[in-house]
């Protein structure tokens, strides 16, 4: 763990509630991991918060390239899969997609020519407590793609989400094999 003091007001997602909070200026924190171009962190009043990348300066930190990089190409839908990629659970250090947590994504365009897009997936667990920061996590960072106008995650626990439906790259991290 890494101790820095906040050199500006910044918001934050506390962890696992998905509510946003404000951090003060020269508040002193603990940065557990950097991670899909966020940053966790624990405050001294005993909070887990996630800390958006575009916010690194704040705490003497350089801005990810995940933070601010879009996927190139012309196939929306690939693009939102690469997205995705960047999105993880504060507490596991593998992707939602490697750990088999989306199950779908579906784009439609609307009459404007900007899309909504659906995303479907589960959760390890239905009292998973980080269900909240994952949606939140995935709506922000999906409407970053500008063809992107609006984005609804549905969770689903049908099929069930079992370890069988990690990737063999977050089974052999995660120590599966």
């Amino acid at each position: 763990m890494e101790e820095v003091i906040t050199q500006r007001e910044i918001k934050a997602l506390v962890i696992p509630d998905g509510i946003e909070t404000i951090i003060a200026e020269g508040t002193p924190l603990r940065i557990l991991r950097e991670i899909g171009g966020n940053f966790t962190a624990i405050t001294p009043w005993g909070l887990m918060v996630r800390i958006e990348g575009k916010d690194a300066p704040a705490i003497g930190k350089e801005v990810p390239k995940e933070a601010t990089s879009i996927p190139e190409g012309d196939n929306l839908d690939q693009k939102i899969w690469t997205i995705l990629k960047r999105c993880y659970d504060p507490e596991i250090p593998v992707n939602i997609v490697d750990l088999g947590l989306i199950y779908g994504v579906e784009s439609k365009k609307e009459e404007n020519g900007l899309y909504n897009v659906k995303v479907k997936m589960t959760l390890t667990a239905p009292g998973c407590g980080m269900g909240n920061i994952l949606i939140e996590d995935i709506k922000r960072s999906v409407k970053k793609l500008p063809e992107v106008e609006d984005v609804e995650v549905e969770i689903m626990f049908d099929p069930p989400w079992t370890p069988d439906m990690m990737s063999d790259e977050a089974k052999l991290k995660l120590g599966f094999f």
